[in-house]
Formats: structure tokens, sequence, C-alpha cells
């Protein structure tokens, strides 16, 4: 019969090699890892389907959040100004071709901030201290028809979609409840998400010079703004359209490089802007 023995069991045979710390903090990486791919895998989903919500919801939606939207024009002036952009945009519909349920509404604000944006629903800000950067309305008409390029993508409703998805997910995860999702919705969180990506911009770009070579027979002066940005960056005084906005510079040169290929000998002189369009 085997004679039995019982070893002396080592010391530390129970015990990590590696600080307990230093695997929670790995732990946790990698958790936190996993939840970072699935909330952006959500978000890239949610922002494909939310592309398929029919155009008469998205209307409904932004006219149930229309606060953020700027206040009516109430001088002689101001109403001037955004019956204008309003004709301008619906010249460069037409030339899209926007489909009939598909309107574009343009709003007006005379605030100093250098910015245009397409929003839900079909809505369009403009506001005075882009369009006192802008040489002609032909360089107007650029910035319109890339925002309403935008809606008819619908980059926005994408945006939103994907936004929504990531705040229910972190909210979910935090245990906020409803309250951050419905401060969100109200608009305090909306417009900033409302950002599109490098792909989104170039696909607009294209259809805006399309618009713009379509609707004036050239695209001249379709750079001006761009290099109006250009001149700010390198005076580190960046427009807010373009905070999020990279490659400026290859915006231009795409610009410029559609004008040539679409050049004529003799091409029209730029359109100017009306003189009640500039501030005083």
């Amino acid at each position: 019969m085997a004679e039995y023995e019982n070893p002396e069991i080592p010391e530390g045979i129970n015990v990590s090699p590696t600080h307990p710390l230093k695997d929670f903090a790995l732990l946790v990486a990698g958790i936190s890892a996993l939840i970072i791919v699935a909330v952006l895998a959500l978000s890239l989903l949610a922002g494909q389907l939310a592309r398929h919500i029919p155009f008469a919801q998205e209307r409904a939606l932004a006219a149930s959040l229309g606060r953020w939207l700027p206040e009516p024009p109430d001088s002689a002036v101001a109403k001037q100004r955004q019956h204008y952009l309003q004709t301008l945009t619906d010249r460069l519909a037409s030339a899209m071709a926007l489909p009939p349920d598909m309107p574009i509404t343009v709003h007006y604000s005379s605030s100093q901030t250098v910015n245009a944006m397409a929003t839900l629903g079909g809505h369009v800000v403009v506001f005075q201290g882009l369009i006192d950067t802008l040489p002609s309305e032909n360089a107007l008409a650029m910035v319109l028809a890339h925002e309403i390029a935008h809606v008819r993508h619908r980059d926005p409703v994408v945006a939103m979609g994907r936004g929504f998805a990531v705040v229910l997910a972190l909210s979910s995860l935090a245990g906020f409840g409803d309250g951050a999702l419905q401060q969100w919705l109200g608009g305090v969180g909306m417009l900033p998400i409302l950002s599109f990506s490098r792909s989104q911009e170039e696909a607009a770009d294209a259809t805006a010079l399309q618009a713009v070579l379509d609707l004036y027979g050239h695209v001249g002066d379709a750079a001006a703004f761009f290099e109006e940005v250009a001149e700010r960056q390198s005076a580190a005084h960046t427009p807010t359209m373009f905070n999020t906005h990279p490659d400026v510079d290859q915006r231009i040169a795409r610009i410029r490089e559609f004008a040539a290929r679409h050049a004529k000998p003799e091409q029209a002189p730029a359109t100017p802007l009306p003189g009640f369009m500039k501030a005083d």
C-alpha cells in the first residue's frame, strides 16, 4: 500500500503576483472599452435607422423643439433680409431637385456670429455675421446650398439619432433617469451634437457645388467663405461654423479643382449682394 504524504503548501499560492489595484484597473479598463464599443455601435445603428424616418415626422419633431430657432424678424430690414434668403434658398432647392415634401425654411438672425447651420426639419439658420464676410450672392449661395445638402442627405436627423442613442445609453448606465433625456430633447444639448463627419461635409460640398453651377453656370466665389475661414485660422480666430470642420485648405483645393473643370471662356461675373443685406 502506498504511503500517504501531506506536502506543505507553498506560501502565496492563492495570491496574485500582481498588485490588486492593477488587476482592478485592468478590469475597469476592459469593461470601459466594451461599453465604449457598444455605445459607438448603438450610435451608428441609431443613425442609420434615423435616416429612414419620414421627413414629415422629422418636421413634426422639429416643431416641438422650435424654441431654439431664432425669433421671427421684427424690423423691416430684417424681414427684407429673411425674404431675400428664403427666395435664394427656394431657387437653390429647385436646382437641387429636392422632393416636394422636403421644404427648406430659412431663419435669419441679426447676431454677429459667423455661422450658418442646418437643423432638423429642413430649418436653416443664417447669421448676419456670416453674411458680412461674403463678397457676393454666389458665395452666399454656396453656403446655403451646403446647408440644404445636409438636409437633403438627412444628416441632421442622423446626427440626432446618434446623439439620442449615446445620451440614452449613458444616462441608463449612470442612472440619470429621464431628466437628462428631457433636457437634451428640449434643445439644450441638441444643437451641439448636430455636427457632421468629414465624409458628410465632403458630400455636402459636392452637392452644393453642382447646385451653384446649375443655378449660375459657374462656381465663381464658391470658395470665398472658406478662404476667409483659412485667413481667420491663420490669425487664430476661427469662426464658430468651422470650429469642428477640419482641412479647410483641402476643401478650398477641391472647390478650385471643380471650378477649373467647369470653367468657361466667357464666365459671367459674380452677382453682388443687395446693399440691404450688409450690416451698417
